[in-house]
């Protein structure tokens, strides 16, 4: 079949080095992460972190790693896979092993200058601090309001807190009102913070108290698969991505509900900032129907996001 122009619904401001200069390796859990979970991105043992190291190790994760120098050199990248839109999210993720901080602490300002940037090919996505509600909220309406973003990706299990925690439900009722999605890490953490609150089913009390809020559980709910597809499947309004997984190396469930009737409509491609090239690929190369691919790699985004129309 010919390309698939693909939505990106999973990707990360630090992208573009003019915008973020991240150092991955300041931090232990990301310094653990590339040891463990992520060892064979890393064969290193670490982030690499020098142009030649990025150079070395790409093949690896497709066309580029982080960074890449400016927001047109990452739109030519995009152009260069067959990406039509890329998500980039002010993510916000807490630090177990440093007091008080944040380890990912992205700012709607950072993205936004990338959707400016980005003429039309950058969605921006808001986070969530369950730590700040007040500031957050104020950033998220400000986001949708005055920026046009069109989500919010929040991360609370790196915050120690289940999904029907009671610090969450602000953002969940502020989404309402403003009629746009939540997305959310379900699952594991691949890095060594907290993974027992990251069962998608404290997700069904959610749904239940917001039943016209549109949600995605990102990153396959892993190792609660069964639990993530049940979701997925009976919620309307629920969602799930793919986002960090090659899809060749997915759970054999999971490859069965995507490539079927009963879950195609409902799930998304993410790159999760690993490279743009290889996961995509891998979708065009998978045995299923070609409209079944476009909704994976598009259509499935579009509608989550509203903009289908």
């Amino acid at each position: 079949m010919e390309d698939i122009k693909a939505i990106d619904i999973m990707n990360y401001p630090i992208q573009v080095k003019s915008i973020v200069d991240y150092d991955f390796n300041k931090y232990e859990e990301w310094a653990m992460m590339a040891k463990t979970t992520f060892k064979p991105f890393f064969p290193l043992g670490r982030f690499p972190n020098t142009p030649e190291e990025l150079e070395q190790h790409k093949h690896l994760y497709g066309t580029s790693f982080y960074p890449f120098e400016t927001v047109d050199k990452f739109i030519a990248a995009m152009d260069k896979d067959g990406y039509d839109r890329v998500c980039i999210a002010a993510v916000k993720m807490w630090s177990f092993r440093k007091s008080f901080s944040l380890i990912f602490d992205f700012t709607i300002d950072q993205v936004n200058e990338m959707v400016k940037q980005g003429k039309g090919r950058i969605i921006g996505v808001a986070g969530y601090n369950p730590f700040r509600i007040d500031e957050s909220l104020t950033d998220i309406e400000k986001s949708v309001k005055e920026y046009g973003f069109k989500f919010v990706y929040a991360h609370p299990i790196t915050f120690g807190l289940p999904f029907n925690d009671k610090k969450m439900y602000p953002l969940y009722g502020l989404c309402s009102s403003l009629k746009i999605p939540v997305s959310m890490q379900v699952g594991h953490s691949a890095e060594p913070l907290p993974s027992w609150v990251g069962s998608p089913m404290t997700v069904d009390e959610v749904v239940m108290d917001f039943p016209d809020l549109k949600i995605n559980l990102s990153h396959t709910g892993f190792p609660w698969i069964n639990e993530w597809i049940d979701l997925v499947w009976k919620h309307p309004n629920v969602y799930g991505d793919i986002a960090a997984y090659m899809p060749k190396n997915l759970d054999p469930e999971i490859i069965k509900f995507m490539t079927s009737g009963r879950g195609n409509s409902k799930v998304m491609w993410g790159s999760n900032g690993i490279g743009l090239t290889h996961g995509k690929h891998q979708l065009m190369e998978m045995d299923m129907k070609d409209k079944y691919k476009e909704n994976i790699l598009r259509n499935n985004a579009l509608r989550f996001m509203g903009l289908d129309s």
